[in-house]
């Protein structure tokens, strides 16, 4: 069964850390990108930062010189480095491979809230 686990979310306070952790595993295909996204209450789901099998980044403007992805392909395993945290970045962080045939397949989700 293919599936994506998201941990490390938390609650953090303004200018904190926090480091985000996505294991994919049961996928019957070589994975080449990988990315996260995240959804604050009311508003739609956005790409945060996505990374490809070669090590190509790329990332939302809201979040550049903040956050860092990163992947180990051998385990199917992506990384969410963030920093500088602020209020704004409150939200459910999900985990996110294309297969394919154009199939989104999403982890359940993990919340960060920062807030002082």
């Amino acid at each position: 069964q293919e599936q994506l686990v998201e941990s490390g979310g938390g609650l953090v306070q303004p200018g904190g850390s926090l480091r985000l952790t996505c294991a994919a595993s049961g996928m019957r295909f070589r994975i080449n990108s990988m990315a996260w996204y995240r959804q604050a209450p009311g508003k739609q789901r956005e790409v945060v930062a996505a990374i490809e099998k070669s090590g190509s980044t790329k990332y939302a403007d809201s979040v550049k010189g903040r956050f860092t992805i990163s992947r180990e392909n051998a385990n199917n395993t992506v990384w969410l480095q963030m920093n500088s945290l602020q209020p704004e970045d409150t939200a459910i962080y999900y985990c996110n491979v294309v297969n394919p045939w154009g199939r989104n397949i999403w982890g359940q989700g993990t919340q960060v809230t920062v807030a002082s």
